[in-house]
């Protein structure tokens, strides 16, 4: 089985809880590169008047303000608190990217399965990838390894989620038409090869996404976004195919 782990974890291990940031009250690379560009800052500064009686909000973020990248609602909240509130409202679609060749395209993944409010996001293969493109948003979203298919699929069949493939391969079936299920994994292939033959072996469905110019395929990140929007349409939206 896979393990839900610190995003900041390169290392083998399971661990049975998510603890993604280290509690230095700044998650965001924002308001670094802001300054040193001269351009303004993301955020708030320190909280003006009589601090708040409540336990979600961070005494270091309320003294130094807050430059994270986090909605508004969330300004100068701890980054625990922050994840307990995202966790009672979190989605019934999980995303699974394949690692391999430690593939740029898993940070975008991540800071889109965030937006998107993903219950978890699974990378199976190598646990080390670029966070980069993640934009700090992995502290707040629920990452799971597992170290190849034959372990995720299993860990997929215990929780009774159908496995959905996103990849343009023959006989796939259009993600436009197709009814996507509220609870299930959106699995993708790495930028390149796509879909492992045992991933697709793996998939209770492979859905393809349309195309009208001359490249043959985007890139898992874009496809990963497109595939997660259509659950929202579907399901937050009710915006049948």
């Amino acid at each position: 089985m896979g393990a839900v782990s610190s995003a900041d974890d390169t290392t083998p291990g399971d661990q049975d809880l998510h603890d993604t940031v280290a509690d230095d009250g700044s998650d965001g690379v924002f308001d670094v590169r802001a300054s040193e560009a001269g351009a303004p800052q993301v955020g708030v500064g320190p909280w003006e008047g009589p601090w708040p009686d409540d336990p979600r909000y961070d005494p270091v973020l309320l003294a130094q303000g807050d430059r994270r990248n986090v909605v508004d609602r969330y300004r100068y909240w701890r980054r625990e608190a922050i994840v307990a509130d995202l966790d009672t409202r979190r989605h019934d679609f999980h995303v699974a990217i394949e690692n391999w060749q430690h593939d740029l395209n898993i940070g975008s993944v991540v800071r889109t399965a965030n937006a998107f409010l993903a219950r978890e996001v699974h990378i199976v293969g190598r646990r080390r990838w670029n966070r980069r493109g993640a934009m700090v948003t992995d502290r707040y979203q629920h990452v799971r390894y597992h170290p190849d298919i034959e372990a995720f699929a299993g860990w997929a069949r215990d929780q009774g989620l159908p496995l959905l493939g996103v990849d343009n391969l023959p006989g796939a079936v259009p993600l436009e038409t197709y009814d996507l299920p509220a609870a299930c994994v959106l699995l993708f292939g790495q930028e390149g090869p796509g879909l492992s033959d045992a991933a697709r072996q793996a998939c209770d469905v492979v859905l393809s996404i349309a195309q009208y110019g001359s490249t043959r395929s985007i890139n898992a990140g874009a496809a990963a976004a497109i595939a997660m929007h259509a659950w929202i349409r579907r399901h937050r939206f009710d915006q049948k195919p």
